[in-house]
């Protein structure tokens, strides 16, 4: 049975509150059987009291990608977030400020080119794309201890935080990014690494599953909209003071610091 409208606003509403003021709610659905329609309504209501504090969506992030965290929560598809503008970080400082339990993931990001109408393949995505770049994604979790079953994670806005990308953008033309390798260093010790096979074998597959899903709710991928595609590694702690740097085979490096000590 579906939530109701006002259940759902009240949802939203303690997910709100606890962006705000950086105190975690229990897992929602240690109270509500929610379904996944009721999860992706309540993000809809949490994203919306966000635009009305002036922010702007900006594109999409697919998450739960690879086979071990679809395994650990127990579904066989991803999940997908809103990108609003005000999660960009311009400087390779991470503000932890507004945060409550983050970790970071090295993923390709997908700048897109043209409009993209069901049904989407993945090379359908690759003529589309505008270009590639690399990013570093900052997911935290609203739901304390990161205790989450996946309508709590999308009912979170698919535990989205903030992002970072690399400087350079970079064609797809002639580049397999199934074979893209990461390696992600923290504080100077390899913390991770992964290859873009772990992204439902083709990081491209991510947002060929996006396009074909927003379609199912009357929305589409727009020119201009960035995708980030999901993760090459299993996701890492950080805490401030943290020194990352992030290295793809061919997409370049990055380097970012978390917060003050």
């Amino acid at each position: 049975m579906q939530l109701d409208d006002a259940t759902r606003d009240r949802l939203a509403e303690s997910l709100y509150e606890a962006l705000e003021s950086q105190s975690p709610v229990d897992p929602l659905t240690d109270e509500y059987d929610l379904t996944i329609e009721d999860a992706y309504d309540v993000q809809s209501r949490l994203v919306d009291r966000r635009l009305a504090d002036g922010a702007e969506v900006v594109g999409h992030k697919v998450g739960l990608t690879s086979d071990a965290i679809q395994e650990q929560l127990g579904v066989d598809e991803p999940d997908f977030g809103r990108l609003l503008d005000t999660m960009f970080v311009e400087e390779a400082t991470i503000p932890t400020d507004e945060l409550v339990a983050p970790r970071v993931e090295p993923e390709i990001a997908f700048l897109v080119g043209e409009r993209l109408d069901p049904p989407v393949s993945y090379l359908d995505v690759l003529e589309a794309t505008r270009s590639v770049v690399p990013v570093l994604e900052i997911i935290d979790s609203r739901v304390r201890d990161w205790n989450i079953q996946i309508e709590d994670t999308i009912a979170d806005n698919a535990s989205s935080a903030l992002y970072l990308t690399g400087e350079a953008v970079h064609d797809v033309d002639g580049r397999d990014l199934s074979l893209e390798g990461v390696k992600l260093h923290r504080n100077g010790e390899l913390a991770a690494s992964g290859v873009g096979a772990a992204v439902l074998d083709h990081p491209a597959r991510s947002v060929a599953w996006l396009a074909n899903t927003l379609a199912d709710l009357d929305a589409t991928l727009e020119p201009g909209h960035i995708v980030l595609s999901g993760s090459l590694t299993p996701a890492v702690d950080v805490e401030p003071g943290d020194v990352l740097g992030v290295e793809f085979t061919t997409l370049g490096s990055m380097h970012a610091r978390v917060g003050d000590q």
